[in-house]
């Protein structure tokens, strides 16, 4: 395999090949076309171009490397002068092969190799037509800076406010970061929480809603019901006023027992008084 081996042998020595492909140049750059086989002249585009960039280049560097390999004076003048002026503005691409068939002899493929005579015309960058609507577009999704889309959302404030930021943030232990987006998220979970239970409610409210929106037929023997059992309570509270008052009379008598007893007491006290003084005046 030819791994990184470039160009061909064509069949002839080293020394051979090079003075071959020297005098096939400088006819090239003479004529300005030849006839040869394919493989030939594939070889030869190589050599050409690479003596028509030295050229251009138009040092007296560039100038001893292209005499080194074309001894032909005229053609080496014709090269810096005047194909070097030619191709100034061409980026590349300074010969063309064009196929010529088989020839008689032999069979073998043969091309003719030119230098190219068309002047150089930059191809123009054809314009995307852009729509009214296309270019509102692309006035609003103009893409910003990292900086201002920060300002923007309010993540980055300018000047010393940005920079204290910075170094409060610095500051921080890798401890507190947890806790603190524990804390941020603890208020989400009540919210999520609170939003359940709000849920759960409306839901129980509309269930009593629609039972009570919907009569049920056993609701009417219940309120029968209800309203003998308060006939019964109504007809058992007048036997408990008799017993109010027999209370009421009871008490009555014990107080006035209780009074004549007190004045019984009094009267006897009245008593036992003159007889004391009668006796004390006996003793006088």
């Amino acid at each position: 395999m030819r791994h990184k081996r470039t160009g061909r042998k064509l069949g002839v020595v080293t020394k051979h090949r090079r003075a071959m492909f020297r005098n096939m140049a400088t006819d090239l750059f003479r004529h300005e076309s030849i006839t040869t086989t394919d493989a030939r002249a594939k070889e030869i585009r190589r050599v050409a171009e690479k003596m028509i960039t030295l050229a251009k280049k138009g040092t007296l560097q560039a100038r001893r490397q292209a005499a080194a390999f074309i001894k032909d004076k005229d053609v080496l003048k014709k090269l810096f002068s005047e194909l070097a002026e030619k191709y100034k503005d061409r980026p590349g691409g300074y010969t063309r092969i064009i196929k010529m068939g088989y020839r008689r002899g032999d069979n073998a493929a043969l091309s003719m190799i030119e230098i190219v005579q068309e002047d150089y015309k930059p191809k123009k960058k054809k314009k995307k037509k852009t729509t009214p609507k296309a270019k509102q577009a692309t006035e609003t999704t103009k893409k910003s800076t990292k900086k201002e889309s920060a300002e923007d959302l309010g993540l980055i404030e300018d000047g010393a406010k940005a920079a204290t930021a910075a170094e409060a943030v610095t500051e921080d232990t890798a401890e507190q970061k947890p806790v603190e987006e524990n804390i941020e998220t603890a208020p989400e979970v009540k919210e999520d929480t609170k939003t359940e239970e709000v849920q759960e409610e409306t839901e129980v409210k509309t269930e009593t809603e629609q039972a009570e929106e919907t009569p049920d037929v056993n609701e009417e023997p219940q309120a029968e019901a209800k309203t003998e059992a308060e006939q019964e309570v109504v007809a058992d509270t007048p036997e408990e006023e008799p017993e109010a008052e027999a209370k009421t009379e009871e008490n009555q008598e014990e107080a006035e027992l209780k009074a004549e007893a007190t004045e019984s007491e009094a009267g006897t006290e009245e008593a036992a008084a003159p007889e004391e003084e009668k006796e004390e005046d006996k003793k006088d």
